[in-house]
């Protein structure tokens, strides 16, 4: 595994999106869409105040800067808008897995195919230069929408985690894993990616 890219200035794209890295000054630009409670109702938190934005992006970039994530922001190529984000989470090296997720797109972007084309930035850069073995996504138990942008990605569905986590609201959250192995990418991308490749 080439965990050493994870401290470089990675920029991902393709013919819909541009992803950069989050310490972007751009990151400004994500106050014009993120308040917004639909965006957050499966996030585990909330963002609706300046001082909750400052404290995500704060929180963003601390966590990158503990090892914990690589943020990305999404740019939207045919409007060169910032559209949200997305990261490499749960970064475990000595595994050589992660978690893509944390990621959240204004309203005028969902349904517009942005999402598949970031997540395949993700992946294909993800097992084929940084080379993860493994490669998971989680969705809340509720969020049937998330799960099923998962399941189009060509992830295997491998269990529901009861109470996985407590939201900002003290609500304990049941989750939904899925993964795509490094064994299996060549495959998925191939099946579920071909206007990529």
């Amino acid at each position: 595994m080439k965990s050493e890219i994870l401290q470089s200035n990675i920029i991902l794209e393709n013919e819909k999106v541009l992803l950069i890295p989050f310490e972007s000054e751009r990151n400004i630009e994500l106050k014009s869409i993120i308040f917004d409670d639909e965006i957050w109702k499966y996030m585990g938190m909330y963002v609706r105040n300046d001082i909750d934005f400052e404290n995500y992006i704060n929180s963003t970039l601390k966590q990158k800067a503990d090892g914990i994530c690589y943020p990305f922001l999404i740019i939207d190529k045919a409007t060169n808008k910032v559209a949200g984000s997305t990261r490499y989470g749960y970064l475990n090296l000595s595994s050589q897995k992660c978690e893509i997720g944390w990621t959240w797109y204004a309203k005028e972007f969902q349904g517009t195919g942005l999402n598949k084309a970031c997540k395949f930035e993700l992946l294909n850069f993800g097992f084929e230069n940084i080379q993860f073995k493994r490669i998971q996504f989680s969705a809340d138990l509720e969020n049937e929408r998330s799960q099923r942008a998962i399941e189009n990605l060509g992830a295997l569905k491998e269990g529901l985690f009861r109470n996985n986590y407590i939201d900002s609201e003290g609500k304990s959250k049941d989750d939904v894993y899925y993964s795509i192995i490094s064994e299996e990418w060549n495959a998925t991308k191939r099946d579920y990616f071909t206007e990529f490749i």
